[in-house]
């Protein structure tokens, strides 16, 4: 499966992120007719057969959606750590985890996400990931160096590695090379500049000396390339939460709203793409690193013709750390 990658830090995940869950090709599909210890086929239930190409494909995708990215060093002399751990579900059902650590210091930064496919969708179809990602903090804002990422399925691996500088993407790489698309909207230099890698795209840096947790953190547009796609992720305030993890944080959390827009590296009549695209009911739950200004996802969720997918924190640690002197 290739997907149109998208924003789960969840490769996002957060996974990579929102669109990874709708790929462009069939691979999804072919794993979902693979069977259980119980001899048990996906496929050849009732609801299944009922379902569209697309919604295949979109049940395909959920596979990997907790696939992301891992073992980034942490900055010295941090501020505030987050230690997370998440689970995903399709429509209540379990179908993987994942763990994120973020590290965030006065000017540089490092986050670091691995997941995996879990329950059933292991059996019919099991995938994870590794990665990375890092970068500094000038004008209280982030400027990402380094993003790689490598998600596994099946017999199949494709690693992403991207270097930037000053927020413009210096070089990038997909291994396998993916094939040559005529009808995918090419990828410019122009494109290439001003954008933050799919990771950092997952964290919120929010400026001024109030507090960070309000809805002026979600007023802003997130420009992202992830190695194939350039989109952007536009935020808007929805309302305040209360959430309670089953280990760790227990508080106030800040809902954005958030749309899919797709600049170039997509084909623009894939149904995947305007699928995603259209929706209006996509949200991501941002919850505060200690000690930072800082937000991180909490949970996220995006509607699908299968049901809602969910990822959400059942750990949530994050304590705010003394910065260390020479």
């Amino acid at each position: 499966m290739r997907a149109e990658t998208g924003i789960f830090p969840i490769n996002t995940g957060i996974s990579q992120h929102i669109i990874d869950v709708i790929p462009d090709q069939t691979e999804g599909e072919k794993a979902l007719k693979g069977y259980g210890p119980t001899g048990f086929s996906l496929v050849d239930t009732p609801r299944f057969q009922k379902l569209s190409r697309l919604e295949r494909r979109l049940l395909g995708g959920l596979l990997f959606c907790l696939i992301g990215t891992v073992l980034a060093a942490p900055p010295a002399g941090a501020q505030g750590r987050l230690d997370a751990k998440y689970e995903a579900s399709l429509a209540g059902l379990p179908i993987g985890k994942g763990a994120w650590i973020v590290d965030v210091s006065e000017d540089q930064y490092a986050t670091a996400l691995s997941g995996a496919t879990t329950g059933l969708m292991k059996s019919i179809g099991g995938g994870n990931g590794t990665g990375a990602s890092q970068g500094r903090i000038a004008g209280g804002q982030f400027v990402p160096q380094t993003y790689a990422s490598t998600v596994n399925y099946g017999k199949k691996a494709e690693t992403i590695r991207i270097s930037l500088g000053g927020g413009n993407v210096k070089d990038s790489s997909i291994e396998p090379e993916p094939p040559v698309n005529p009808d995918r909207i090419p990828v410019t230099d122009a494109h290439r500049r001003g954008v933050l890698d799919p990771m950092t795209g997952a964290l919120l840096k929010v400026p001024g000396t109030g507090d960070p947790l309000g809805p002026d953190a979600c007023r802003k547009t997130l420009s992202v390339f992830d190695g194939r796609m350039r989109y952007d992720l536009r935020l808007d305030h929805k309302r305040m939460e209360n959430v309670k993890a089953a280990k760790g944080y227990q508080g106030l959390v800040v809902v954005c709203g958030v749309t899919f827009v797709p600049i170039a590296g997509y084909v623009p009549d894939r149904a995947s793409i305007k699928y995603v695209a259209a929706q209006r009911d996509m949200e991501i739950w941002f919850a505060p690193i200690a000690g930072t200004r800082v937000l991180a996802p909490y949970r996220i969720s995006i509607p699908t013709p299968l049901g809602t997918g969910v990822i959400e924190a059942t750990e949530f640690f994050s304590v705010q750390k003394t910065a260390k002197t020479n």
